[in-house]
This record gives structure tokens, sequence and C-alpha cells, in this order.
């Protein structure tokens, strides 16, 4: 109870409309991804924000990527203005240097000063994987979730996105996985609107997220390859904002993993990692532009929506037959005590 009092402390404009850190603990001890490990060079700080905290990420000498609170405890200065230097980030405001772990070891101003126990910034856990880089802002007890085909012979993979969205992270990984939409979101591309018939599909929730399987849809060119096919699509939701998917036609697989940052309540950044094993004579940068344009409609569709929050009380909105998955994962939102984001009416 004292580390989540001392978190609200340090972060109110993370916690609005009375949402609590005890509700959304799930969301809090998550690995998020920030940026791309090419975004951050050895020689400067790089600006980042998650759940409405402001973040600064640097590089020690080793490579090893900080995260910290954006803030000097000095006088509140955003740290990512400022240089690293020695293995030390340096507030631009009056050159005070912080160690990697925090720990001021330099007041110019004074130098045979000791700092003050109060001169250390606060600090989160970060790592890299995928080329990317995850931070926590809580006590993680899961690791980093597989992208079961990363480096899987036979496929190729390519990252896709940053995606930029004014609406919450929870209403882009609904859209994700909404069946209906295809075909008037993405007609021609993932959909027919000739077709718009949604078949029953299977929804399963565990101990381990949600799955929705034997999802049948007919797609006018589903891979970005302009070739028409029925395809069996599979969803794994097994962590609120994160999600695998898998699209399946003859022998041809295209799996990605989706995960979405929750910047604010009504901001998120989409990151997605594409593996296929086909395809391989087709330039990357085709394929990326592809996927670039069906994200750039749905981001057009969700930023529309209202509220901009997802909805979990369930008499908000009325629901179809084929808004299985999206009432199972509304209420398995509430169930994870999930807040941010939401609207609780």
């Amino acid at each position: 109870m004292l580390r989540m009092m001392e978190s609200r402390l340090h972060h109110p404009s993370a916690l609005s409309q009375e949402t609590t850190l005890e509700e959304n603990q799930l969301l809090w001890d998550d690995w998020h991804v920030l940026a791309r490990s090419s975004d951050l060079p050895s020689n400067q700080p790089l600006p980042a924000r998650l759940l409405g905290v402001d973040l600064v990420l640097w590089r020690a000498t080793n490579g090893q990527v900080l995260a910290w609170e954006d803030r000097c405890p000095h006088r509140g200065m955003l740290l990512s203005t400022g240089r690293v230097v020695d293995n030390t980030l340096v507030c631009p405001y009056h050159g005070l240097a912080y160690n990697p772990k925090g720990h001021c070891v330099k007041i110019p101003a004074y130098p045979k000063l000791l700092p003050p126990r109060q001169a250390c910034v606060r600090t989160y856990t970060a790592q890299e994987r995928y080329g990317l880089i995850f931070v926590s802002l809580g006590h993680p007890n899961q690791d980093i979730a597989t992208f079961p085909v990363w480096n899987a012979p036979g496929y190729r993979q390519f990252l896709c996105g940053p995606y930029h969205y004014q609406a919450s992270g929870l209403r882009v990984i609904e859209n994700f996985f909404d069946i209906a939409h295809f075909p008037f979101v993405h007609d021609a591309l993932l959909g027919d609107s000739s077709r718009p018939t949604v078949a029953d599909y299977q929804v399963a929730v565990n101990e381990n997220g949600i799955t929705l399987s034997d999802v049948h849809v007919w797609q006018p060119d589903p891979d970005g390859t302009g070739h028409g096919a029925i395809v069996t699509n599979t969803y794994w939701i097994y962590r609120p904002l994160s999600l695998f998917f898998s699209k399946e036609s003859k022998n041809m697989r295209l799996s990605i993993s989706f995960m979405v940052t929750p910047v604010d309540e009504e901001a998120c950044i989409g990151w997605m990692w594409t593996a296929m094993n086909y395809a391989h004579d087709l330039p990357e940068s085709g394929l990326r532009a592809f996927q670039d344009r069906v994200v750039a409609q749905d981001i057009a569709i969700v930023e529309a929506q209202r509220p901009r929050r997802l909805p979990l009380n369930l008499n908000d909105e009325f629901h179809l037959p084929c808004d299985r998955a999206s009432v199972a994962y509304r209420q398995w939102l509430s169930d994870l005590q999930i807040t941010f984001g939401t609207t609780q009416s």
C-alpha cells in the first residue's frame, strides 16, 4: 500500500477522473513499448510518455537503456532536454549530473558539496526485445510476451508503426479484433461491402486471456498481394493492450503481434510486428505501405468514436451477435479492474 501511495503522489496526472492505481495495477506492472531501439542513440536522451507520466530514455555507456521520470528533482526541469555526458544525464538548467542509478553526482555551482539524499531521479524498469524498448512503471511479475514466430524458419518479419491515435488504447484493441467492420472500413482491401454477413465464431475466456477462433472472412486482398481468398483468423488477447493475430489461407500464414502503448487515457501508439511465410519476392516497403493504408482507415474510425474511452458498462452501447468478442473483452477488463481509458457509467 505504501508503494501505491507513493506512486500516486509522484504521478497525479496519470490518475484522472478518480482513477486509482489499485484499479489499474495490471497496466502499471505490464511492459509497454516506448520506442524502437534505433530511436535511442548513445549520446542524447529521448522523451516519452506512458500512462500519463512523462519519461526520459537514455543509454548508459554499457548500452543499457534507462527509463526515468522526466523531471530534475532540483527545480523540475525536463531532463529529456539535457544531454548525456560521461555516463551521466546532465540537466540543462543548472548542470546537475545524474549517474545511471539516478543519483546526483555533480553540482557545478558547488563542486565540493555532497548531493543531498533528495537529489535522486525516480527510475523505472526497461529492457529491449524485438528491436523495441519496453518499460514498466510498476513491478512486472511476468516477462515481455513472446512473439511466437519471431525468427521462425521460412518467415519474413518487419515492423509497422508507430501509429498514433487520439483515443483510448482499449478502443484501438477492440477495433483490431472487430469482425464486422471489414466490409465497410476496409472495403476492397480486407472486406467486401457486397458480402457483409458475419459467420459465427468461437470466443473463449480463461486465465490466459481471450481467444477468438474459427473466424472466417472473405477478403479481396487480405495481405497486400492482390489475391482474394476466404481466410481463417485467430486472435489471442493475452494482455489488455496486447494481442497476437494469425491469418491463414491454404498454406499461407500471416501473423501480427500488436502492442498498444497507453500514452494518456485518450491517446495511444500502436506497434505492429508482422511475420509472413510467403510473398518473399514482394518488397518490404510495399507490404508496409499496405499495412499503413489499413491502419490509417482504422485511425479515422476509432478517433471518430464517442466517447473516446471504452465503455465498460454493457448498457451504454447495444450489441449484436457478432459483438460477442467485444462483450467478452469489456467484461474481462472489468474483472481485471482496468479503468484507465474507460468510462464507468
